[in-house]
């Protein structure tokens, strides 16, 4: 460290007061269209299940696994982690899709972080 270097006393940070027009309140729309570009993560679950270490260590190929759904039972659709649909699986041109039979409103999600 360099002796000649003298401290500066810190100074505290200003922050205005934010405006409707900067937190998209009020009179002004959203825009929307700076974000349709931006990739999310979409998977689809079959089901869960929690088994101890040593069966997890006893599965070869081969082995069946019981999972917490029943035949039949829709799969749940996730974008990013968070629960946005549930769906069926589906064959398009020979590759799984999923066909989704019921959209998760944002109010109910918003519902279950809370």
């Amino acid at each position: 460290m360099n002796a000649n270097v003298q401290p500066q006393a810190a100074e505290p940070a200003e922050f205005h007061p934010l405006t409707e027009e900067a937190t998209g309140k009020g009179g002004s729309e959203v825009n929307l269209e700076v974000i349709l570009d931006v990739p999310v993560t979409l998977s689809m679950e079959v089901g869960r299940t929690r088994i101890p270490i040593r069966s997890f260590l006893q599965l070869n190929q081969g082995s069946v696994v019981e999972l917490d759904r029943t035949a039949g039972e829709p799969l749940d659709v996730y974008v990013n982690g968070t629960l946005v649909a549930h769906g069926e699986v589906v064959v398009v041109n020979e590759r799984f899709g999923i066909r989704l039979t019921d959209v998760i409103s944002p109010a109910e999600r918003l519902r279950k972080l809370k």
